[in-house]
């Protein structure tokens, strides 16, 4: 078969990992979504990535359909449109009401209204290579948006000094993923495929530094936190301290009180002594 011919076997190697990498990409933000069925509540996290996903994978999947050998396009886009639009449904259920209500509005609006103007207008061009090429840039500046929908929580981590809104599964197989897709793009002489992905790739990247720098900013603060803090215990004439060590099998405990004598009480009582003799 011509497939498993070169150039021909090389696209389709890469297509193949850029799907398993995908598949991965989908199913990271499983462990999030699991935190909020066990709280039954959404906390910090955000619905706009997930529903932008959706959205750009709806598109992608309508742009596979146009061309002509996309199978690798079409499958990985349609696990990704049950995926995002399962992780779309817990979010909701889960949700605040106003977070709920505004949701559903950006879904309403993104992924039904705005969808569906776009396959409107596409239908509308007679020229197939043109509705390709118009259906292959609006995919290119969706697929962007995909990349930098998670910038939003960038500025959270920035701002809160804490990646806990932030998995760093999700932006490792992004980063992975671009790689993947990107080759698969240029192999495919398919420009709107390989350009989205460079910028995934270095959005990708961005997010993983942000991630190593505040991860280990965070793990500094516990630490410092773990520090006693000195008390200390004054009163008018004698601050009092008592030194007291506990041992229980293999851990001891130090408590310790400095004996603090004001100056002041031995120049009263020299001058005392001075006065009586």
């Amino acid at each position: 078969m011509a497939i498993f011919h070169s150039p021909h076997l090389l696209v389709f190697t890469f297509g193949l990992l850029g799907n398993i990498i995908s598949f991965f990409v989908y199913l990271a933000p499983l462990p999030t979504f699991y935190r909020i069925w066990q709280k039954k509540s959404t906390e910090g996290f955000h619905a706009l990535p997930y529903l932008v996903a959706l959205f750009s994978s709806a598109l992608w999947l309508c742009y596979a359909f146009l061309k002509t050998n996309t199978f690798l396009l079409i499958t990985i886009n349609s696990f990704g449109c049950v995926i995002e639009f399962l992780y779309f449904i817990v979010f909701i259920v889960f949700a605040a009401n106003s977070v709920r209500m505004l949701t559903i509005r950006i879904f309403a609006m993104m992924n039904m209204g705005l969808f569906g103007l776009i396959l409107v207008a596409i239908h509308f061009i007679s020229n197939p290579s043109n509705r390709i090429d118009v259906m292959g840039w609006i995919c290119v500046a969706v697929s962007v948006s995909v990349f930098a929908a998670p910038l939003s929580i960038l500025r959270q981590v920035m701002t809160t000094k804490s990646v806990e809104f932030m998995p760093f599964t999700l932006s490792f197989f992004l980063t992975l993923s671009a790689i993947m897709w990107f080759a698969y793009g240029l192999l495919l002489n398919d420009i709107c495929i390989a350009i989205p992905n460079v910028v995934g790739f270095i959005l990708g990247l961005l997010q993983m530094v942000v991630y190593a720098i505040y991860r280990k900013r965070k793990i500094v603060i516990m630490e410092e936190k773990k520090q006693p803090e000195p008390v200390v215990l004054k009163s008018i004439a004698v601050s009092e301290v008592f030194a007291m060590k506990k041992a229980s099998g293999n851990d001891a405990q130090l408590k310790e009180v400095i004996i603090i004598k004001q100056e002041a009480q031995e120049d009263d009582k020299l001058s005392c002594d001075k006065i009586n003799t």
